[in-house]
């Protein structure tokens, strides 16, 4: 909205062309998603505190793990939200068609993730709704999502399928476009669900997938530079930096209370919005399996329970202390810190190998 009115002043006051800038609207909107959740932040938590909206803690958890984690308020992503929407809305383009995909997306998949986190505060428990209604849901809301963006959206790349270092391998899914989308967004914002067990650990490496996707969003918008790294070149996307660097903005601002010992949790709220809208992201800018890779911690989460459940249902054995993973070398004796950092360590070198992707063709 801000954007909006001085774009209508550029005419008459010429410094302030500085705001056509992409980089200069993503750092705004970056400095202002973490300033909101740093100003509201404390007030929230005591808010929240004051109110018993604590978060339920798995009784078969690592024993550690439930005397910590008692009494700590959650839907956090309420915080992430806030930050990120006056990002978005003060210097994002709203007449751009991938900014309101994102929006819907987020949104959605916040208002379910908040609905799930309401049941299990009510409830006193860490079940919250049934794993067949929220895959449902979230099912529902990604094939919406994905109508809206293929019926408005002028990008004859949609469909298509790019790999990286493999430049001339492009594969046009055609109708299976859909259902691949789909799997993306619930797959990403079921995985990032649950690599949020530990205090900080699924927001860094948010951050740096974002981070990762600011600079891809930019570069796939940009006529020039897409063409010299040899990327599809789309119109448009680079406004995308602008809702990730909100995203970043956001999460740091959090991370200020999140970061062990945390004052707060961000909730199914939190990251069932964030996971959902990183894999939209990934898949209007065409780089989904680019997203695997920088997002690998969360793929490495997720696959973890999968094989847990599939060798327990098929064996009787389980091939992991706990899972998710973290919960693993939480019950080999790691402290909680030490499993935080060293997969924060392992973020970090995956976004680095994701970047790297883009040169490597």
């Amino acid at each position: 909205m801000l954007y909006s009115f001085i774009l209508e002043l550029i005419n008459q006051y010429s410094f302030l062309n500085v705001f056509k800038y992409l980089t200069f609207r993503t750092g705004l909107a970056m400095f202002t998603s973490m300033i909101v959740v740093l100003l509201v932040g404390t007030p929230f938590i005591n808010f929240f505190s004051a109110r018993q909206i604590l978060d339920p803690i798995r009784e078969d958890g690592p024993s550690d793990h439930i005397i910590k984690k008692i009494g700590t308020p959650t839907m956090g992503g309420v915080l992430i939200l806030l930050g990120l929407f006056s990002g978005i809305l003060f210097w994002g383009d709203l007449s751009n068609v991938y900014i309101w995909f994102l929006l819907f997306i987020v949104t959605s998949f916040g208002l379910l993730g908040a609905y799930d986190d309401y049941r299990k505060i009510k409830f006193k428990n860490s079940s919250g709704i049934s794993f067949k209604f929220k895959i449902i849901s979230q099912i529902i809301i990604a094939i919406i999502g994905i109508l809206m963006i293929s019926h408005f959206s002028q990008n004859e790349e949609l469909t298509n399928l790019y790999f990286p270092f493999f430049k001339d391998i492009v594969i046009n899914l055609g109708w299976f476009f859909i259902p691949f989308s789909v799997f993306i967004i619930v797959g990403s914002s079921n995985a990032v669900n649950l690599t949020d067990g530990l205090d900080g650990l699924a927001t860094v490496p948010v951050i740096l997938v974002a981070g990762c996707f600011a600079f891809i969003s930019y570069i796939t918008g940009n006529i020039v530079f897409s063409e010299y790294l040899q990327i599809s070149y789309i119109e448009g996307m680079g406004e995308v930096s602008v809702f990730c660097g909100s995203i970043i903005g956001a999460c740091l601002g959090f991370l200020w209370f999140n970061a062990p010992p945390a004052k707060i949790f961000m909730g199914d709220t939190g990251s069932l919005a964030l996971g959902g809208s990183l894999g939209a992201v990934g898949i209007i800018t065409k780089h989904e399996i680019v997203l695997a890779i920088t997002g690998g911690l969360f793929v490495l989460e997720a696959v973890s329970v999968i094989v847990q459940v599939l060798s327990f249902k098929l064996t009787g054995k389980r091939v992991f202390k706990m899972a998710p993973i973290h919960h693993h070398y939480e019950k080999k004796g790691w402290a909680e810190s030490t499993v935080v950092i060293r997969f924060w360590i392992i973020s970090i070198i995956l976004a680095m190998i994701g970047l790297a992707t883009l040169k490597l063709r």
